[in-house]
């Protein structure tokens, strides 16, 4: 029923997330030192810090791993307006 009324008010679920503030705030490291720690691409943490990309299940685990955190603190669903 939920799911119907999230179609019928035009709203999506996207997901969100604090890598950046983890990665950059909490640890003072690059995109590229993340990258390389969990052996994907530069451009694969930019565009999950964007919201452009979401990640495999497996990755996000291995990102709350390395931070030593629960995947839910690094992230979260959000409901916007497609108005």
């Amino acid at each position: 029923m939920k799911l119907l009324k999230n179609i019928v008010n035009k709203k999506e679920i996207i997901l969100k997330n604090n890598l950046r503030k983890y990665r950059f705030f909490a640890n003072e490291m690059s995109q590229k030192e993340l990258s390389s720690k969990l052996q994907v691409s530069r451009q694969t943490i930019y565009s999950i810090e964007k919201s452009k990309f979401n990640p495999s299940v497996k990755l996000a685990l291995r990102i709350a791993q390395l931070f030593e955190r629960k995947v839910e603190d690094i992230f979260y669903l959000e409901e916007v307006n497609n108005d």
